[in-house]
């Protein structure tokens, strides 16, 4: 009898103008974690939506315990066993926990009919024991941590006797501490026998998880592998095609004169006395662990929130922005953590997406020149490089990569010294990293400063001219980066002592 549980042949989606999927192919095994890699772009969103019932696609076939089904709707799927996990949690925020696990399949009282609250609470409690969860199922869904939220959506997938798992980039919104509990949760459903499809841009992800990998690009199918018969460098090759001989490709430009100062910056419960500067054309990461209070720095000198007290100052001059417009005007930009709440309106087209920080430049008289409008977002989108048919798509249609790209085309139709970037990188692939890297590093030589927010090693090693290191809210250590380490990075962000001034710069 064989091992495999699912199995996809040649399948094709098209789309009007796009091929989705051509003939792909994937199959999984009984209590197997098998991860699926590529680019944005690569197929792989299809291809959950095709495996969930979103999605029937043109031509092809899909086997489960070797018989050939058809998924008419995500309920077909459900019925089949399969359950999705997405990294941004689709729930109910104002119902329970016990409420999102059973919905649309609860029990009775067979008395009153009435729903059977002492049971399901009691199976959810079970259940969540089960993912060594610590919370009570009787509480608010909303009021969970992203992290608690996902468990209950495994939890959710149990309660429907899920036999095949799909985890889309469950990891991206995680601290390191909740992707440790995550892979503890995906080996325990990995033994009790369930099928795990993992999805992710993080290679560490795979490595640490999947005993095989199957790689996608071009909306094709490339490969499989086991995770230990490939290297690091074939896989980024099978990803993108190409060999990326330099992922991190700063250059040295010229540092000029000081452009950002903060001294003695205080925000209660959030940071304590941080100091640093910033020149033009250099590229300044701030990094720690998550909780530093490296993002609240940022959201102060972006006007989002405001100091208790210390002084920032631009150009020599002492400002304190009251809101993100205002810095804006001052000559200092954000692109925030989190692109998708912060960065776009989604439902928006990119020319406008683009324009909305400079709306004065695109006025004629009471009227927005919307061809001037659309001429300047194409020239800028172009400049980046974003992959898009027109400058009248919607954002949310474009991949995280290319949303990003748009994000800094928004901050370049303003006049500014200061480009705040936190976590630029998060949740893109391989390939819009190169890309999104050798747009910092133009921005670098054409004399802006700009602040990279990052919780990646090699990316700050990589890609910055000097660190600041915070550890709960203070600044333990200022490296030139030709003088850093991981392990001298790692201890400033983990000790309360700064590191020996021999290593740092004042």
């Amino acid at each position: 009898m064989s091992d495999t549980i699912l199995e996809l042949r040649d399948l094709t989606k098209t789309f009007p103008g796009v091929r989705a999927l051509d003939g792909v192919r994937f199959d999984l095994q009984k209590g197997e974690i098998h991860a699926l890699m590529g680019e944005n772009g690569a197929g792989k969103s299809t291809l959950i939506k095709v495996i969930t019932g979103v999605h029937r696609p043109d031509s092809g076939e899909i086997l489960l315990d070797g018989k050939k089904v058809e998924f008419r709707s995500p309920l077909d799927s459900q019925r089949a066993g399969i359950a999705a996990i997405y990294q941004h949690v689709t729930c109910y925020p104002d119902l329970s926990v016990t409420e999102n696990i059973f919905i649309g399949h609860e029990t009775f009282n067979p008395l009153t009919r009435a729903i059977d609250w002492s049971d399901l609470h009691g199976r959810a409690e079970e259940l969540l024991r089960s993912l060594d969860a610590d919370f009570d199922p009787r509480i608010q869904m909303g009021s969970l941590s992203v992290a608690r939220q996902q468990m209950v959506e495994i939890a959710k997938a149990l309660s429907a006797n899920a036999r095949v798992i799909i985890m889309d980039e469950p990891t991206a919104p995680l601290t390191d501490r909740e992707c440790e509990d995550l892979y503890r949760i995906a080996d325990g459903l990995r033994d009790m026998g369930v099928s795990i499809i993992f999805i992710s841009h993080r290679l560490e992800d795979m490595y640490r998880l999947a005993s095989r990998v199957t790689v996608f690009r071009d909306s094709r199918y490339v490969g499989t592998w086991k995770v230990d018969e490939i290297t690091h460098d074939e896989l980024i090759t099978a990803m993108v095609g190409r060999s990326i001989t330099q992922l991190y490709p700063k250059v040295e430009v010229p540092i000029g004169e000081e452009i950002l100062r903060v001294e003695g910056l205080s925000r209660t419960g959030f940071f304590k006395d941080v100091g640093f500067d910033l020149r033009k054309g250099e590229i300044l990461a701030l990094t720690g662990l998550v909780g530093a209070g490296r993002t609240e720095v940022c959201e102060t000198i972006y006007g989002i929130a405001q100091a208790d007290s210390g002084s920032i100052y631009l150009g020599g001059k002492k400002i304190a922005p009251s809101n993100p417009a205002e810095a804006l005007d001052l000559g200092i930009g954000c692109l925030p953590e989190d692109r998708l709440k912060q960065g776009l309106v989604l439902d928006w087209d990119l020319a406008r997406n683009v324009s909305l920080p400079a709306l004065e430049k695109f006025r004629n008289g009471l009227i927005l020149d919307a061809k001037k409008e659309s001429t300047v977002a194409a020239g800028l989108l172009e400049k980046l490089e974003v992959k898009a048919a027109s400058v009248f798509v919607r954002a949310a249609t474009l991949s995280g990569g290319n949303q990003q790209k748009v994000i800094v085309a928004k901050l370049l139709t303003s006049e500014l010294k200061v480009i705040i970037l936190d976590e630029p990188t998060k949740g893109v692939d391989v390939g819009a990293k190169t890309a999104i890297f050798r747009i910092m590093t133009d921005l670098a030589r054409q004399g802006y400063g700009i602040i990279m927010v990052s919780s990646e090693m090699p990316e700050v090693l990589g890609m910055s001219d000097r660190i600041v290191v915070m550890r709960e809210g203070r600044v333990t250590a200022r490296l030139e980066t030709k003088k850093a380490t991981q392990e001298i990075i790692l201890a400033a962000a983990m000790t309360e002592s700064p590191v020996p001034t021999a290593e740092a710069r004042a």
